[in-house]
C-alpha cells in the first residue's frame, strides 16, 4: 500500500510587490486576479485536493493574523490541518514545523511543498508530475524539486541546474548539480541556450522522514529546538522566534546530497508582480486592462482599478503599470515593478503612512 500523500500550502507571505492591492491585512493568495471567481489560495487548495479526491489530508500553513481568512476562504479544511506560526520565519521553520504535525499521527507519509500563490493551468499534467515525484522520492529517498523548464530568459526566477539522468520516461528523474540565484539577462539567456537548467519553481516532494533526517543532520539547532517545542504544549510560541529566517533553499536543498529534480511544464506561472497580468489575462491589443480604460498613444500598459465605475485614462506612455485602488494609486514602469517592495518598506517607516503599507 503506497504512502498517504499529504500536500502542504504555504500562505503566510505578505505579497508586498501586487502593492497596492496586496496589503498586510489581506496578502496576495487571498485575492482573485483572474476572472474565476477564486482567490489564489483557493485555486491551490482545490487543484491540490484532486489528488487525494478531499482536503481531508491536506495542511495550510500560515500565520495568525491570516487563520480567520484561511478558514473563511477554505471552509471544508480540517481546523487540525491549519498550522499557525507564531511569526513568519521563512520557509525553512514553516516546513520543519509541517513535517513534525504530519510526523506526530503518520511518519511515514509523502510530504508536498506548495506555495499559495502559483497559477496551474495544466491540472492534469500537475498531478502526472506529482505522481512521479512521489514515485522518487520513495524509489530513492530523496528531496525532490519540481523543475519548469524555461521558455524564456528569465531574471525572475532562480535557476537548478541539471545533472545526470536517474529515470528517463514522460517526466525525466535528475540529480541536481546546482542551485543558482536570479540572473542578470545575459547568464539567463546562457541558461536558456545550455538547455539543463530549469526555473526553481519553489514546489517538493519527499517522504516526511527524509526531510526530518535532513533538517537532523543539516539544521540540528533547528530541529532539535522545535521537535522538543511540540512536545510541550505551548512551547512552539516560545521557541519560533528565535528560530534562524532562513529559506528552505539555503537551509537544506543546497547542501543537501539526495536531492533530484523533474523538469516539466504544466502551464505555471508564480504570478510574482504586476507583470503576470498580462501573462494571466492576456488582453486585446498591446494593454492589458482590469476595468474602464480610455488610452491615447498607450502602448504596452497595464491597468487595473478595483472599482468596476471607475476609469483610468492614459495619454503618450509605454511599457507602464497604473493601479488604483480606493485610497492609492500605484503608476510604476514594468521594468521597475520589483522596485515596489521598497516603497512598501518605506511606508512602514513612516507611522502616519504605515496604513497605506
Amino acid at each position: 500500500m503506497s504512502p498517504v500523500f499529504y500536500p502542504v500550502i504555504l500562505a503566510g507571505g505578505s505579497g508586498e510587490r501586487f502593492w497596492p492591492l496586496s496589503r498586510r491585512a489581506k496578502p496576495k493568495q487571498f485575492l482573485t486576479l483572474d476572472t474565476s471567481g477564486e482567490s489564489l489560495l483557493q485555486a491551490t487548495a482545490r487543484r491540490l485536493s484532486g489528488i487525494n479526491g478531499s482536503l481531508d489530508n491536506l495542511y495550510v500553513i500560515t500565520s495568525g493574523e491570516y487563520r480567520s481568512q484561511v478558514l473563511d476562504q477554505l471552509p471544508d479544511l480540517s481546523i487540525e490541518n491549519l498550522i499557525v506560526e507564531p511569526v513568519a520565519r521563512d520557509t525553512a521553520p514553516a516546513v520543519l514545523y509541517a513535517a513534525l504535525r504530519i510526523a506526530q499521527h503518520d511518519p511515514n507519509g509523502v510530504m508536498g511543498v506548495f506555495p499559495a500563490d502559483h497559477r496551474i493551468t495544466d491540472t492534469q499534467g500537475f498531478h502526472r508530475v506529482i505522481e512521479r515525484a512521489r514515485h522518487a522520492a520513495e524509489m530513492y529517498d530523496s528531496l525532490v524539486t519540481l523543475g519548469i523548464t524555461p521558455t524564456f530568459p528569465s531574471t525572475g526566477y532562480g535557476y537548478i541546474e541539471n545533472g545526470d539522468r536517474v529515470e528517463d520516461g514522460e517526466f525525466p528523474i535528475n540529480t541536481v548539480t546546482c542551485f543558482r540565484e536570479k540572473p542578470d539577462r545575459g547568464t539567463a539567456e546562457e541558461f536558456l541556450q545550455q538547455g539543463h537548467y530549469c526555473w526553481n519553481s519553489g514546489m517538493f516532494v519527499w517522504k516526511v522522514d527524509s526531510i526530518l533526517n535532513a533538517y537532523r543532520e543539516l539544521q540540528p539547532p533547528m530541529y532539535q529546538a522545535l521537535s522538543e517545542a511540540l512536545q510541550s504544549r505551548g512551547k512552539v510560541r516560545e521557541v519560533f522566534p528565535a528560530l534562524e529566517k532562513i529559506s528552505i533553499d539555503y537551509a537544506i536543498l543546497e547542501r543537501a546530497k539526495n536531492v533530484q529534480i523533474i523538469p516539466a511544464n504544466f502551464g505555471w506561472d508564480d504570478l510574482g508582480d504586476w507583470n503576470a497580468l498580462e501573462r494571466l489575462l492576456r488582453g486585446v491589443g498591446s494593454n492589458v486592462a482590469v476595468g474602464r480604460h480610455v488610452g491615447l498613444d498607450t502602448d504596452g500598459a497595464i491597468l487595473y482599478t478595483t472599482n468596476s465605475d471607475d476609469l483610468i485614462a492614459t495619454i503618450g506612455l509605454e511599457d507602464v503599470v497604473v493601479i488604483r485602488t480606493p485610497d492609492i494609486t500605484l503608476v510604476v514602469r514594468k521594468d521597475r515593478t520589483q522596485d515596489i517592495k521598497q516603497v512598501v518598506k518605506r511606508l512602514k517607516e513612516h507611522p502616519e503612512l504605515v496604513r497605506f503599507a
